[in-house]
């Protein structure tokens, strides 16, 4: 665990054997220990869906400060474990939730799901990034930023994230910025054939990214 970041760990499951995964139970860290005092944990997917009380509700005239802080929080920690341990978080808005303080600031970001970790191989490290892209930016940051755009027509919520993927040692997010497009997920294919979740297949989407901040 960072200041920014922490990790929910999975303790045990139980389950069935004639219903393995529908009845499947997880045990996992509670969000007490985690938190910092005085916030609330918030699901990253329920920001961009709405309910009464939503930070996104409150921003004001300019949402960029609050923006800022989210990512301050959220793209180091999923960064610097890639870089530095070859690990992949699937960081997408439902393995993700965020603490806010009582005025709705970011002020840590918390991941959960242990089956959506997966260590990359020298081999695998580009297939691995693409998986990382398409979890962080497209789904996550990608929904996120048309829910602030909803709200705030005239806000760009790219430069943001732009500046703080630049930041960062890491040359596979430089590199991000230039390339034209973003790793799309397949979802409704990998249904259809019934494949396992790490045969993913992408299709290209423009990159919002590629612009000059």
């Amino acid at each position: 665990r960072s200041a920014g970041a922490a990790w929910l760990s999975d303790r045990g499951y139980r389950t069935a054997s004639f219903a393995y995964e529908e009845l499947a139970v997880l045990v996992r860290d509670g969000l007490d220990a985690h938190l910092p005092p005085g916030s609330t944990a918030l699901l990253a997917a329920a920001l961009a869906e709405g309910f009464d009380g939503n930070p996104l509700d409150r921003l004001g005239d300019d949402p960029e400060p609050w923006w800022t802080a989210y990512l301050r929080h959220l793209v180091p920690p999923v960064l610097h474990l890639f870089h530095r341990h070859g690990v992949v978080l699937e960081a997408h808005l439902q393995n993700c939730l965020i603490a806010v303080d009582t005025a709705g600031r970011p002020v840590r970001a918390l991941f959960r799901d242990a089956e959506g970790v997966k260590t990359v191989p020298p081999a695998g490290r580009a297939a691995g990034w693409e998986r990382l892209v398409y979890c962080l930016i497209v789904n996550h940051l990608g929904e996120l930023a048309g829910a602030l755009r909803e709200r705030h027509p005239a806000f760009d919520p790219w430069p943001p994230v732009r500046r703080e993927l630049a930041r960062h040692d890491v040359p596979e997010a430089h590199a991000l910025l230039t390339r034209p497009t973003l790793p799309g997920k397949t979802n409704l294919l990998l249904r259809w054939t019934g494949a396992d979740g790490a045969d993913a297949r992408y299709l290209p989407l423009p990159n919002p990214l590629a612009r000059p901040v």
